[in-house]
């Protein structure tokens, strides 16, 4: 079993579907949902800011929010299931799937998992489905806008489970202009360094950083490859992008 963060733009969502369903193994698909969540925002007037990378989330803005990540799930477990691996799209308000709490008052209703309900994902792997995961956490509250990275970090941690983060890059990179200067593996020591030497910057920081809480929940290992379908199939066979390890 692993479980696979895809990114949340439709646009090349049919190819990647096919390749996710024609991969061997059990799946967990947690994806996002920015260009989508972004576009609706501005089309209904709203104002969009980020603080350390992360959408800031006014309770105003929360329901089109999750509107936009639970239909976009829904999309994406049909085309799954089209291409031959009967899939289910889910939020995190589904019984209790991802429990939540606020990460920062700056943020708004942008939260952080504290438990998942791995009881339901592994029933439902055992009844053959593949769960499609909106990330969307609860609190007693209501509702948390969860990063995507960070869900899927967490529900590899509570499962135990490999975590393949695909993305827009090919990996890390020593050098973000040279795509040949991928390192194919890293432990959690050599991340702190890169990061430290500013060999690991900008949009990579944010990844990496889910890769290690991963690493911490309890995830075995995490793979950063590019999400292209044909990369994807390649990083689900674990022949590329860059794995990281304890």
């Amino acid at each position: 079993m692993r479980v696979v963060k895809v990114g949340g733009s439709l646009r090349e969502a049919e190819a990647l579907m096919q390749a996710l369903a024609q991969s061997a193994g059990s799946l967990i698909v947690v994806h996002g949902g920015g260009p989508r969540i972004g576009a609706w925002l501005e089309r209904l007037g709203f104002e969009t800011r980020f603080h350390q990378g992360l959408r800031v989330t006014p309770p105003e803005q929360m329901e089109v929010i999750e509107q936009v990540l639970t239909q976009t799930g829904k999309v994406l477990a049909s085309l799954l299931t089209r291409f031959g691996r009967e899939a289910l799209g889910l939020s995190g308000r589904d019984a209790a799937l991802l429990k939540a709490r606020p990460k920062d008052a700056a943020l708004g209703r942008v939260g952080e998992v504290t438990a998942v309900n791995t009881a339901l994902l592994e029933a439902l792997l055992e009844a053959g489905l593949t769960p499609v995961i909106a990330p969307i956490g609860m609190d007693e509250i209501g509702p948390l806008n969860i990063n995507a990275d960070t869900a899927a970090g967490a529900v590899a941690g509570a499962l135990s489970a490999p975590v393949v983060f695909l993305t827009n890059v090919p990996g890390v990179l020593a050098d973000p202009t040279d795509p040949n200067s991928l390192y194919p593996e890293l432990t959690r020591a050599e991340v702190h360094t890169l990061i430290q030497n500013g060999v690991i910057a900008g949009g990579m920081i944010p990844k990496v950083k889910a890769a290690l809480a991963a690493l911490e929940a309890g995830a075995p290992w995490v793979r950063i490859a590019s999400g292209t379908p044909a990369h994807a199939r390649n990083a689900l066979n674990n022949t590329s992008g860059t794995r990281i390890i304890p």
